[in-house]
Protein backbone atom coordinates (compact mmCIF):
# COMPACT_ATOMS: atom_id res chain seq x y z
CA UNK A 1 0.00 0.00 0.00
CA UNK A 2 1.27 3.25 -0.81
CA UNK A 3 1.75 6.31 1.55
CA UNK A 4 -1.18 8.52 1.47
CA UNK A 5 -3.37 10.13 4.32
CA UNK A 6 -5.45 8.24 5.90
CA UNK A 7 -8.01 8.69 9.06
CA UNK A 8 -8.35 5.84 11.17
CA UNK A 9 -10.29 3.80 13.50
CA UNK A 10 -8.59 1.62 16.35
CA UNK A 11 -10.53 -0.32 18.84
CA UNK A 12 -10.04 -2.19 21.91
CA UNK A 13 -12.76 -5.17 20.79
CA UNK A 14 -16.00 -5.11 19.12
CA UNK A 15 -17.73 -2.27 20.63
CA UNK A 16 -15.09 -1.56 23.16
CA UNK A 17 -13.09 1.85 23.11
CA UNK A 18 -12.33 3.79 20.18
CA UNK A 19 -9.74 5.64 19.16
CA UNK A 20 -9.99 7.85 15.89
CA UNK A 21 -6.67 9.36 14.28
CA UNK A 22 -4.93 10.87 11.25
CA UNK A 23 -1.93 10.13 9.58
CA UNK A 24 0.36 9.97 6.26
CA UNK A 25 1.56 6.66 6.75
CA UNK A 26 -1.51 4.43 7.66
CA UNK A 27 0.42 0.95 7.87
CA UNK A 28 3.54 2.51 9.97
CA UNK A 29 1.20 4.35 12.32
CA UNK A 30 -1.15 1.11 13.16
CA UNK A 31 2.45 -0.77 13.82
CA UNK A 32 3.06 1.32 16.46
CA UNK A 33 -0.52 1.22 18.14
CA UNK A 34 0.08 -2.22 18.03
CA UNK A 35 3.11 -2.12 19.76
CA UNK A 36 2.22 0.24 22.55
CA UNK A 37 4.37 3.06 20.80
CA UNK A 38 0.97 4.94 19.10
CA UNK A 39 -0.01 7.26 22.00
CA UNK A 40 -1.13 6.67 25.60
CA UNK A 41 -4.52 6.61 25.11
CA UNK A 42 -4.43 3.61 22.98
CA UNK A 43 -1.69 2.31 25.19
CA UNK A 44 -3.84 2.68 28.45
CA UNK A 45 -6.94 1.09 26.91
CA UNK A 46 -5.15 -1.21 24.56
CA UNK A 47 -6.99 0.17 21.36
CA UNK A 48 -4.87 -2.36 18.83
CA UNK A 49 -7.49 -3.54 16.46
CA UNK A 50 -7.63 -1.49 12.63
CA UNK A 51 -11.64 -1.46 12.45
CA UNK A 52 -12.18 1.39 9.82
CA UNK A 53 -9.61 3.54 7.59
CA UNK A 54 -10.35 6.09 4.91
CA UNK A 55 -7.86 7.66 2.63
CA UNK A 56 -7.22 10.57 1.12
CA UNK A 57 -5.57 12.49 -1.67
CA UNK A 58 -5.07 15.45 0.58
CA UNK A 59 -3.86 15.46 4.67
CA UNK A 60 -6.23 18.33 4.67
CA UNK A 61 -8.64 16.52 4.05
CA UNK A 62 -7.96 13.84 6.36
CA UNK A 63 -7.61 16.31 8.87
CA UNK A 64 -11.30 17.66 7.97
CA UNK A 65 -12.59 14.52 8.01
CA UNK A 66 -10.81 13.45 11.25
CA UNK A 67 -12.71 16.29 13.12
CA UNK A 68 -16.15 15.16 11.42
CA UNK A 69 -15.72 11.79 13.16
CA UNK A 70 -14.22 12.58 16.19
CA UNK A 71 -17.45 15.24 16.33
CA UNK A 72 -19.92 12.85 15.78
CA UNK A 73 -21.52 10.50 18.66
CA UNK A 74 -20.21 7.02 19.61
CA UNK A 75 -23.12 5.69 17.88
CA UNK A 76 -21.80 7.56 14.54
CA UNK A 77 -18.61 5.95 14.91
CA UNK A 78 -20.18 2.32 15.30
CA UNK A 79 -22.17 2.83 12.08
CA UNK A 80 -19.68 3.76 10.26
CA UNK A 81 -17.17 0.98 11.38
CA UNK A 82 -19.95 -1.96 10.52
CA UNK A 83 -21.23 -0.32 7.28
CA UNK A 84 -17.46 -1.16 6.46
CA UNK A 85 -16.40 -3.96 8.45
CA UNK A 86 -19.52 -5.55 9.92
CA UNK A 87 -17.26 -8.43 11.71
CA UNK A 88 -14.79 -5.53 13.11
CA UNK A 89 -11.91 -7.58 11.68
CA UNK A 90 -8.63 -6.39 12.43
CA UNK A 91 -8.39 -4.64 9.09
CA UNK A 92 -4.47 -4.38 9.63
CA UNK A 93 -3.87 -7.66 7.52
CA UNK A 94 -5.33 -6.23 4.52
CA UNK A 95 -3.20 -3.30 4.38
CA UNK A 96 -0.03 -5.67 3.97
Amino acid sequence: MEKRPAVYIMASRIKGTLYTGVTGDLIKRVYQHKNERGSRFTDRYRCKYLVYYELHEEMLNAITREKQIKGGSRQDKITLIEKMNPQWNDLYKTLL
